[in-house]
């Protein structure tokens, strides 16, 4: 009797001590998971590229990981007491560089496949409480405003009150990417206070676009506490690849020198005359001048890249420009360095395409920005949903009637 009261004592205590577990809904190459390991336990995920699937199973295993059309995933699939439902649902759509058809075109529109299986998850009366959706910040201005409007109100009809914010992987990594993290939270939970964002307090990634969209919802909005972190992103010297030699011969570098612009010429020109080692990178554009569609190549050194894109040709890929002594060398970004770029470790096994590679860190999600929103409000949230003793100072009324 002694002996089976203990067991029940230590398995009470290894489940207390056990991670939340989420659900990564398009997983892609588990860059989610990455960011989202240290809080959660990711038992579940799903994806429907074969490829991104691949690169999941090298890194993660098998366990856990379905893979196929979201639309197929029976409830029976999912395993029960989820604490966060993440969904970096398909961009392409939503994209201000796509054709804009927003949550009504075949790519983006799978957004409402995943509220069925979360609409499953209500019915069976096991809902995570906390929900996440990350897309790009065309999401905020896709089809006027609709379809942010048409996600909160789902969410509200399942149970859940949302916010926004708006954070640029470059606060984290030199890379320029700004997306947009819908939270939700079941309305049942009350929130604490110090994961709320209010007069006195604003948080930056509170940005000005996020406010403009959420003041024109009609839905309840949650406007969301985060601190910005205090360390400083990598510099670009430490994202190059000191082994890869595939830099261009003279004949690219004479092609490239005749797409620059009368400016980035001028730019260019002058680091080539500073002794200084200067890193950059470069897109190519078309742009149209006096009617005329020609392609340009487009250079930055603000120790920033562009944002990481799919390789589909075009500003899709991206390239590295190193100026040292008059000298000009130019290569693509290969799939390691890109994948830094997102702060995924170099421990990550790559795909053996390099196409592949790219295409895992375009379509994902940098890892130290879902690691600090795990850190500084998933995590919180989930702790205070399901914590039963009175120390978790909350508060249950909307954000704003606390300005």
């Amino acid at each position: 009797m002694l002996r089976s009261t203990k067991v029940l004592i230590e398995s009470a205590i290894l489940s207390l001590q056990a991670k939340p577990i989420a659900l990564e809904f398009f997983a892609g190459g588990g860059l989610a998971r990455l960011g989202l390991s240290a809080q959660f336990d990711v038992a579940w995920a799903n994806d429907i590229d074969a490829m991104k699937c691949r690169a999941w199973r090298d890194n993660f295993g098998a366990t856990g990981l379905v893979e196929g059309d979201i639309a197929a995933v029976q409830i029976e699939d999912l395993p029960t007491n989820p604490a966060l439902a993440w969904a970096s649902f398909p961009c392409q759509d939503l994209s201000l560089a796509g054709d804009r058809a927003g949550l009504t075109g075949g790519r983006s529109g799978t957004l409402f496949a995943f509220l069925a299986r979360l609409a499953a998850l209500c019915d069976r009366g096991d809902p995570p409480e906390v929900v996440v959706l990350e897309n790009v910040k065309g999401l905020l201005s896709s089809r006027g405003g609709q379809d942010l409007a048409a996600i909160f109100r789902a969410l509200n009809e399942l149970g859940y009150s949302a916010g926004c914010l708006e954070m640029d992987a470059a606060w984290f990594v030199p890379q320029s990417r700004p997306r947009i993290f819908i939270i939700a939270v079941r309305q049942s939970i009350q929130i604490p206070i110090a994961l709320l964002s209010h007069r006195d307090r604003p948080c930056v990634f509170q940005t000005p676009a996020i406010q403009k969209a959420q003041a024109a919802l009609n839905t309840p909005v949650i406007d969301w506490y985060l601190s910005p972190p205090s360390a400083s992103p990598r510099n670009l010297d430490e994202i190059l690849d000191p082994t890869d030699g595939g830099w261009w011969n003279a004949t690219k570098l004479s092609n490239f020198q005749n797409q620059l612009s009368d400016s980035h010429r001028a730019r260019l020109e002058a680091l080539l005359a500073s002794p200084a080692r200067h890193i950059g990178t470069m897109y190519r554009r078309i742009r149209l001048e006096n009617g005329v569609k020609r392609q340009r190549a487009e250079i930055r050194f603000d120790g920033k890249v562009g944002c990481l894109r799919t390789p589909a040709g075009g500003s899709s890929r991206q390239f590295w420009l190193v100026v040292e002594h008059g000298d000009l060398k130019i290569r693509p970004i290969n799939p390691r360095e890109a994948m830094r770029l997102m702060g995924v470790p170099d421990t990550y096994v790559l795909p053996k395409s390099n196409l592949a590679g790219i295409k895992i860190a375009g379509d994902g999600v940098a890892v130290p920005v879902v690691a600090w929103l795990s850190e500084q409000l998933l995590g919180p949230l989930v702790t205070c949903a399901r914590d039963t003793a009175p120390a978790c100072l909350k508060v249950k009324a909307h954000p704003r009637e606390l300005a």
